[in-house]
């Protein structure tokens, strides 16, 4: 029997829990967004453990937010790496021309199930977390 919910069956063994499922995946998609900014460094891939650790947590005190874990581990990386090293992702829209205005993509909903990166100033979704086109969004500071 499963303890969270007692008309439900408990995981087959080595079958990985609903929380366990959703941290890997928001793991996996906050990873390939990073690799796609080319900033996938070990030091960063850390900052994504801890806040896969610190979600873990949370969820577990709250497991309906099992469902925003995605969107909040990246607002965690993205917090993380602007105390250390910049903004990311940064916008591809307003990142080019003679108006160029370089800023962070948000992520939105900010408490919701699949998040998007977007640009806040054009009201744009430039794409869902997981998906950012590589080579785009690199942070603005080495």
């Amino acid at each position: 029997m499963n303890d969270a919910n007692p008309d439900q069956p408990a995981p087959a063994p080595g079958t990985p829990s609903s929380l366990e499922s959703a941290l890997h995946a928001a793991r996996a998609l906050v990873l390939s967004d990073l690799a796609a900014s080319d900033v996938a460094r070990a030091d960063v891939v850390s900052l994504v453990e801890d806040a896969v650790t610190h979600r873990r947590w949370w969820v577990e005190q709250w497991p309906e937010g099992v469902a925003y874990v995605t969107g909040l581990v990246a607002q965690d990386v993205q917090d993380a790496l602007l105390e250390r090293y910049g903004r990311w992702p940064l916008c591809p829209v307003c990142a080019e021309g003679p108006d160029a205005d370089p800023h962070a993509l948000e992520v939105e909903p900010e408490l919701g199930a699949d998040p998007h990166w977007v640009c806040a100033k054009q009201a744009v979704i430039v794409a869902a977390v997981g998906s950012l086109a590589p080579g785009a969004a690199r942070p603005d500071a080495p």
